[in-house]
């Protein structure tokens, strides 16, 4: 990728704070906005989320059709198509992949971009997103873009200005931080709004087990090249996934700067490693990040993919009034205690309709401040780990940290990088 990264100001990232607040409330999805004219999809990356997402836009909105599909893997591809034409084999013309609109390879976006589609969902490793981003704006399609929006501080940034000229298009941008299309919003709402008074603390968890173990150095097939061994196995290496806290609890450092009304940490410090070996990654399997805002308020994000543990995935925001929390249920305790009963909807399939009702109304949607933002921070602690340095905002914003190869060929050498190891990797 041949990007040349912008210098940020923090004011450019505090402007996020207006379009959060802006987007509590649910949109009114009526039937009237599905028209019978056909809203044509493409999908970049037929794994296993991005078959979830071309399933969830189709569940959204029943005008919604799957015209194209690309994949580096041509088994990927066709595994995917299968499963979701046979769903919905009873309606037919949902799914109309046809061989010539079927694209594998390295360069298959190229390809997807130049066909008729209205909206590309971007499902590949986060490595490629920023190049996929930056391809679909140019192309002018409507964008589902899946979490996290980069794997270092140099392409994030790169994204964010492809955002920014999606916005000059009148383009539609959702992110795949679903939580902030979930019920959840009805507890954030009440945070925003004072329910539990000055926030004063924050503590989010993502404690789960591996996603995706690395496989035995004999299973890789004789004559694979690096490149094709580490896209196989993306969530082991930085450079495809960002490591477990950028992939994955990206989720989790999301909500807290949502509980911030993003604005971004001035610094963080962090301490993590590798405790259960994993022979050829180069990812930690656990990373405790501590935030620090300008107004004092400190934030901890505590990672880990450790099988045989306990897990956690929970939000507990303390304020000077009181507690809210996910934690079995969307709550909050103190002088004025609330308990959601609402109802509990699919977020995975919501972000979408929101996303197809944006495009039918004319009426762009665009997440690419607050996306972007959220990228950085969770890369922000990465860095952190990786070196065991403090690491600050305004160093993000300038950070020539650049990880994803310059050049790629499936056929070419690609030594994995040492894992980070603090106080010897240096903070760049």
């Amino acid at each position: 990728m041949n990007t040349t990264p912008s210098d940020f100001s923090r004011r450019d990232f505090l402007k996020a704070s207006s379009v959060a607040a802006g987007t509590l409330a649910f949109p009114s999805v009526s039937s009237a906005q599905h028209r019978a004219d056909r809203i044509k999809i493409g999908l970049v990356g037929c794994g296993g989320r991005g078959s979830g997402a071309a399933n969830n836009a189709l569940e959204a909105d029943p005008g919604v059709q799957l015209v194209a599909m690309a994949d580096v893997f041509p088994e990927r591809l066709e595994a995917s198509l299968n499963g979701l034409s046979a769903k919905y084999a009873g309606t037919p013309g949902r799914i109309d992949v046809p061989k010539e609109r079927q694209f594998t390879g390295l360069d298959a976006y190229k390809q997807m971009m130049q066909t008729d589609i209205d909206v590309v969902l971007l499902a590949a490793p986060p490595g490629f997103r920023p190049l996929h981003f930056a391809a679909a704006v140019e192309a002018g399609k409507h964008i589902f873009c899946e979490k996290p929006m980069g794997t270092d501080a140099v392409h994030a940034r790169s994204l964010l200005e492809s955002a920014r000229q999606a916005k000059q298009k009148k383009l539609s941008v959702v992110a795949g931080f679903c939580w902030r299309y979930s019920n959840r919003r009805s507890l954030f709402e009440k945070i925003h709004g004072g329910a539990i008074g000055e926030v004063r603390s924050l503590y989010h968890t993502y404690l789960t087990g591996p996603v995706k173990p690395m496989p035995a150095a004999e299973t890789r097939r004789e004559g694979m090249s690096d490149v094709e061994w580490q896209l196989r196995n993306w969530m082991n290496f930085v450079w495809l996934s960002g490591d477990g806290l950028v992939e994955q609890a990206c989720h989790s450092v999301d909500k807290m700067l949502w509980a911030m009304k993003d604005v971004a940490p001035l610094r963080c410090t962090a301490n993590g490693g590798r405790q259960v070996p994993n022979p050829g990654g180069n990812i930690f399997d656990h990373v405790t990040v501590h935030y620090e805002w300008a107004n004092g308020v400190r934030g901890i994000m505590a990672q880990r993919q450790i099988g045989g543990c306990y897990n956690d995935n929970s939000d507990y925001v303390t304020g000077e009034k009181g507690i809210a929390t996910t934690k079995g249920g969307l709550s909050i305790s103190g002088e004025t205690p609330w308990k959601y009963d609402g109802p509990n909807f699919e977020m995975y399939v919501h972000e979408h309709k929101e996303l197809y009702a944006s495009v039918r109304s004319g009426a762009a949607h665009n997440d690419g401040e607050w996306m972007c933002q959220s990228t950085l921070v969770a890369i922000m602690g990465r860095m952190a780990a990786a070196t065991g340095q403090e690491v600050t905002w305004e160093h993000m914003l300038k950070s020539q940290d650049n990880i994803f190869p310059s050049t790629l060929r499936m056929d070419m050498d690609l030594p994995v990088a040492p894992m980070g190891s603090p106080g010897k990797t240096k903070l760049v």
